[in-house]
């Protein structure tokens, strides 16, 4: 059994109060031991990211773009490592363990090694200004510069591990910030392994810190840090609110990106095998522990009853089971705990009337000739039907394989329920008609909106209204984030 450990200044340490067991979602079973950071490591973690930063910040872009390209070579050599790690601590399908998070972080690296050549500076048109008693009147000219934050921690979220840390990770070091990684208690391995691929890379020691620990105080005393100058963080909106409000006493920058409830506007003319297969995302795509998913599915009435049965068929026919198998499609979620929470989600909307159409808990599926797996922490694929705006399932953040299905008459009504909810961060909207589908997305409060399709597109901003979050990172938009605009102005 491994025992991993903390990796600070370019070298490993112990962690100052022990270790805890990261465990399989899938097998129950023990992966390994990542380190419980004390006050101190994290005190040293910030002391080599503050005591770095002075000369990477200083370095050229060029040489901040090949650092960031070894790191993806590097990266890429150890595939085989990591891809089964990150397999067994995120309990992720193999397809989506093999295609989805080591190329995609790669990917990132490679993408901000080109974000480090962007123009940072932007020359301002000289402007003829007028003596006054603070100074001499000239032709004034000026540029805004983009300069690094700092200090940057990232916190990460637990479906993503490394693909979410290099997201955060490759733009501020881009820009010239260095980092103290804290990832999330669950599955913090392959974040504590990308240690090696910074040596291998011949990375300059103390520009990437990690820190773990199994609750809340690693990560607190990050965000409590005065020598920290910004917080990224990738989570659940009530841990972003705690952030934003600790990390206020010190003033820092924060970037955010929370929780999400996805609605799917199914309009009357859509294909609804398009809009079934975007919205069955939430069961195929890592057991729906993604914050953008689909999982409210609002359709016109006139479709209702024939998208749910689209969708009872979608869902019935998906393989759960051992994510190491090649034909698993549907994995476990991340621990025993989460599916209780999930599990609870679905008992309650059948108590407050819903009417489940597939899946359910493990109660509903003791019967069932497709049984879940005796061992890990699986949750069907549920369709639930008949739910009101007004229910939990239909407001809050489930973050599991649970879609519920809700009619409209028109679209106002479509509008009006999308918009119902305390987040804003991805809906989607599905009709023949693509100007009437631009001009619905443009009255939906969220920060992004999928027209016929559930796909991606890398170097839009993203980011969330309402408590979805705060600031957009994504292609160029991502270098901003992790910079301060400075002015400097002169005359001729």
């Amino acid at each position: 059994m491994t025992s991993y450990q903390l990796f600070v200044n370019g070298e490993w340490r112990d962690g100052g109060d022990g270790s805890y067991p990261v465990v399989d979602p899938a097998t129950e079973q023990v992966v390994g031991h990542a380190p419980e950071a004390s006050a101190a490591d994290v005190e040293a973690a910030v002391a080599a990211a503050r005591e770095a930063f002075e000369g990477w910040s200083r370095t050229g872009p060029g040489e901040r773009a090949a650092v960031l390209h070894r790191i993806a070579d590097a990266l890429l050599a150890r595939t085989d490592e990591f891809v089964p790690l990150l397999q067994a601590e995120t309990g992720a399908t193999l397809r989506v363990a093999s295609s989805m998070q080591v190329p995609v972080a790669a990917e990132r690296f490679r993408r901000y090694a080109r974000g480090a050549l962007e123009p940072a500076v932007e020359p301002l048109a000289p402007f003829p200004v007028a003596a006054t008693p603070l100074a001499a009147g000239g032709l004034t000219s000026a540029v805004a510069a983009r300069r690094p934050v700092g200090v940057v921690g990232c916190i990460t979220s637990y479906n993503f591990p490394i693909v979410n840390l290099a997201g955060k990770l490759a733009p501020a070091l881009a820009m010239g910030n260095t980092v103290v990684a804290k990832p999330a208690p669950q599955d913090p391995l392959g974040c504590l392994k990308l240690g090696e691929v910074f040596r291998d890379a011949g990375a300059p020691p103390g520009i990437f810190n990690v820190v773990t620990g199994s609750g809340a105080a690693t990560g607190a005393a990050l965000v409590a840090s005065p020598e920290v100058d910004m917080i990224s963080f990738t989570g659940s909106t009530a841990v972003g609110r705690r952030i934003a409000a600790d990390g206020g006493h010190t003033m820092k920058r924060t970037l955010m990106e929370l929780g999400g409830k996805g609605a799917a506007i199914v309009l009357e003319d859509a294909d609804l095998s398009t809009a079934v297969a975007a919205i069955g995302s939430t069961w195929t795509f890592h057991s729906g522990q993604i914050c953008t998913a689909p999982t409210r599915a609002l359709v016109h009435a006139s479709r209702y009853q024939e998208a749910v049965e689209l969708l009872a068929r979608y869902a019935r026919a998906l393989r759960v089971g051992d994510p190491l198998e090649p034909t698993t499609v549907v994995g476990p979620v991340i621990t025993g705990q989460h599916r209780d929470r999930v599990e609870s989600y679905i008992s309650g909307a059948l108590a407050e009337g819903a009417r489940l159409v597939a899946g359910g808990t493990r109660k509903e599926h003791a019967a069932d000739s497709q049984d879940l797996p005796g061992t890990g922490f699986y949750v069907a694929p549920t369709l639930l039907a008949d739910v009101t705006p007004a229910m939990a399932v239909a407001r809050e953040e489930v973050f599991g394989p649970v879609v519920a299905v809700i009619p409209f008459q028109d679209d106002e009504e479509a509008l009006a329920i999308a918009n119902s909810t305390d987040f804003g961060l991805y809906d989607y909207v599905f009709s023949a008609d693509t100007a009437r589908a631009y001009a619905l997305a443009a009255r939906l409060r969220t920060g992004n909106v999928g027209v016929n399709t559930a796909q991606r597109h890398p170097e839009t901003p993203f980011g969330g209204f309402k408590q979805s979050g705060v600031g957009r990172d994504g292609g160029s938009y991502g270098l901003a984030a992790y910079s301060e605009l400075q002015s400097v102005v002169w005359q001729s």
